[in-house]
């Protein structure tokens, strides 16, 4: 077997491969031998059947499949031992004069290679790493909603400003009819809040939907419909009131800072501040370094250029898929896929520069602490080392499992390569300047 490039440009190439009989043959006369012997034919004995015939009946078939095993396996080859960088899979030449007839082959591939480009970690331009804060107003609302949470509910016989009020919505026409309670707090209608204030248990008051409470998702529990649907809801609904309560708050002791972190981790008023602003800190962490990755890939996206073998990839995509595209599909499929292919070959290109990889130790630590985590979660807080490597050995044991992990693995570990040699600007926010400057 003989296989020659021919270079077309530095994007594409043709492979052409030369089979000859010998690289074939005895192969295929083995496999016919052993159809030979296990063949039951009418009118012959169990392995005395004729060659001749048993060649006509499945020679060109196992031809066939023989040739194709030999080009797959050595093409994967050749392109392994030149260190051809390819995108997508070589795509087979139609070849309109093709004989499987004739005792020699000619096929030819058409190769889309990668393309050659630099990267420099250090842009031009600094790129924003947000620290996200916990300020005086977020920690000191962090401490009132503890407090609210853990206080004592002191019964009401009419409705005030702070109470949560046990109820009924009803509405016949929309089937609505949901036991629920609402915190006062956040009702947004000044005319609801109006007709509420100074009810009593047994009152029976109609209110508006549109724009009833401050944060819109409530609308949608309260009333017991689809979240989709109260969106665009504008009726009156009754609201039967059975129960009205204020919520004391809870004293900020020893015995709640026990019950929140264990005992005697948290002794003051200031250190439960002080772990409030420390556990959100780290919450928003995650947040900003999801950013930070976000914003050092569109840069690179962006001023990392370099050409891609177009058409190639297009009549790969076009001919590759479950089903044939139209050109035009599969243009509009390049289109969407090409931001995500630039990366990868980006992020492949700093993975290797940078010698970055992922050792099974790593991915089972990994593992660990994610599964740590959640456990965390639903309150062991402390699982043994040997329960951890079970429960890791059982989730690396699925390939999907595996795939999600050792991506977020990487992603973790191009991250730290950033922030050691990407040119970041630090930018102290509040987590509502965040918010605000991130996402409008």
């Amino acid at each position: 077997m003989n296989i020659t490039k021919e270079q077309i440009d530095e994007l594409n190439a043709v492979v052409k491969v030369a089979v000859t009989k010998d690289d074939y043959f005895d192969k295929v006369e083995t496999i016919l031998k052993d159809y030979r012997k296990q063949a039951n034919i009418p009118g012959f004995r169990k392995g005395q059947v004729p060659m001749g015939l048993i060649k006509k009946q499945y020679g060109k078939a196992v031809l066939v499949d023989e040739v194709n095993k030999l080009l797959q396996d050595n093409l994967n080859k050749y392109l392994t031992e030149e260190k051809l960088d390819v995108l997508g899979n070589p795509l087979p030449k139609q070849q309109d004069n093709f004989n499987w007839d004739s005792e020699e082959f000619a096929f030819e591939f058409e190769l889309g290679l990668a393309p050659n480009f630099s990267v420099d970690l250090k842009s031009k331009k600094a790129i924003t790493h947000y620290k996200i804060i916990a300020d005086k107003k977020m920690v000191d609302e962090q401490v009132e909603r503890i407090q609210k949470q853990y206080g004592k509910l002191i019964s009401k016989s009419e409705i005030g400003k702070k109470d949560d009020v046990n109820g009924i919505f009803k509405n016949e026409a929309e089937e609505i009819d949901n036991k629920t309670v609402i915190e006062i707090e956040k009702i947004k209608s000044k005319k609801a809040l109006e007709s509420l204030l100074g009810k009593k248990v047994g009152d029976v008051v109609t209110l508006n939907t549109k724009g009833l409470f401050k944060e819109d998702y409530l609308l949608g529990s309260s009333l017991g419909i689809d979240g989709e649907k109260s969106e665009k809801l504008d009726i009156e609904v009754t609201f039967t009131i059975e129960e009205i309560n204020e919520k004391e708050p809870a004293k900020l002791d020893q015995e709640l800072f026990d019950k929140l972190f264990g005992k005697d981790v948290v002794t003051s008023e200031k250190e439960l501040k002080e772990r409030i602003k420390e556990d959100s800190e780290k919450q928003f962490e995650q947040q900003s370094d999801q950013k930070l990755l976000n914003d050092v890939t569109e840069y690179f996206i962006d001023n990392i250029k370099f050409d891609l073998p177009t058409e190639f990839l297009t009549k790969w995509i076009q001919m590759t898929g479950e089903k044939q595209l139209t050109e035009e599909e599969a243009n509009e499929e390049f289109e969407k896929s090409e931001k995500g292919l630039r990366y990868q070959l980006i992020e492949g290109k700093i993975i290797q520069e940078n010698g970055i990889q992922i050792q099974f130790d790593e991915l089972k630590e990994f593992a660990k602490g994610f599964i740590k985590q959640q456990m965390a979660q639903f309150g062991q807080l402390n699982p043994k080392d040997e329960e951890l490597d079970n429960i890791a050995a059982r989730v690396l044991s699925n390939q999907d499992e595996v795939k999600r992990l050792s991506e977020q693995l990487m992603s973790q570990k191009l991250l730290t390569l950033y922030k050691e040699k990407a040119n970041l600007k630090t930018k102290e926010v509040t987590y509502e300047d965040f918010v605000k400057e991130v996402y409008g």
